[in-house]
């Protein structure tokens, strides 16, 4: 009988999920406990102000997350989600690897740059959380770093890119150097747009950091 109710439990708080996903009410909690997170911090905060933020009662919180860390990487994961689907349709428009690449990088700072709160919540917040960093790997970031390497895999078999390159370390060197920059745009006391970094950080990756050697130079 135990087990039946655990069951029935269990059934009730998917329905619930479900229905609060249609209603809105899924994405509204995490809205307000982005908004919560960002500004009194994730060990700070506690699910009550979520749910006062949200205006729905604490017990509601409960039917779509466990805990606040369930919160935190629900975010996580919900906009991941929403940008991966955004981004396969925009690589969709265009069969220039380069600007495949080009898309990735200018979509996700700018992303970004339009909503600062959440923004600290990935940049910040995110680590602070064990649960989060222990599933690092099987979380969306997994998905978006083959969505990156799939591209360029692409650009080597048109011959964008090099045969030798190292594609998985290639599409890590990317992220982490998008992650960097999201970064700092959030410590910085400077006040500057996001989606400003990306072309130089497009010009570094694509073409590299060294200068071309006239022929006469190297001949002597």
């Amino acid at each position: 009988m135990a087990s039946v109710r655990r069951g029935s439990q269990s059934q009730r708080k998917a329905n619930g999920k479900t229905n609060g996903k249609a209603n809105g009410k899924y994405e509204a909690i995490l809205r307000s406990a982005i908004k919560v997170f960002a500004s009194s911090g994730f060990f700070n905060s506690k699910v009550a102000d979520v749910a006062r933020e949200a205006g729905v009662a604490d017990g509601t919180v409960y039917l779509y997350f466990k805990n606040k860390d369930d919160i935190l990487v629900s975010i996580f994961n919900y906009y991941m989600e929403e940008a991966l689907a955004a981004g396969r349709a925009s690589l969709a428009k265009t069969d220039d690897p380069r600007e495949k690449l080009r898309r990735i990088v200018h979509a996700h700072l700018e992303s970004l740059g339009r909503d600062r709160n959440l923004a600290i919540v990935f940049q910040v917040e995110l680590r602070s959380s064990t649960k989060f960093m222990e599933q690092f790997s099987a979380t969306k970031v997994s998905e978006y770093l083959e969505l990156i390497r799939g591209v360029l895999e692409e650009g080597q078999r048109h011959g964008a890119f090099r045969s030798a390159l190292n594609t998985k370390v290639a599409a890590k060197m990317l992220f982490g150097a998008l992650d960097e920059m999201a970064t700092n745009w959030v410590l910085s006391r400077k006040r500057y747009s996001l989606a400003s970094t990306a072309e130089p950080l497009l010009d570094v990756f694509l073409n590299g950091i060294g200068s071309a050697v006239k022929k006469s130079a190297r001949a002597n």
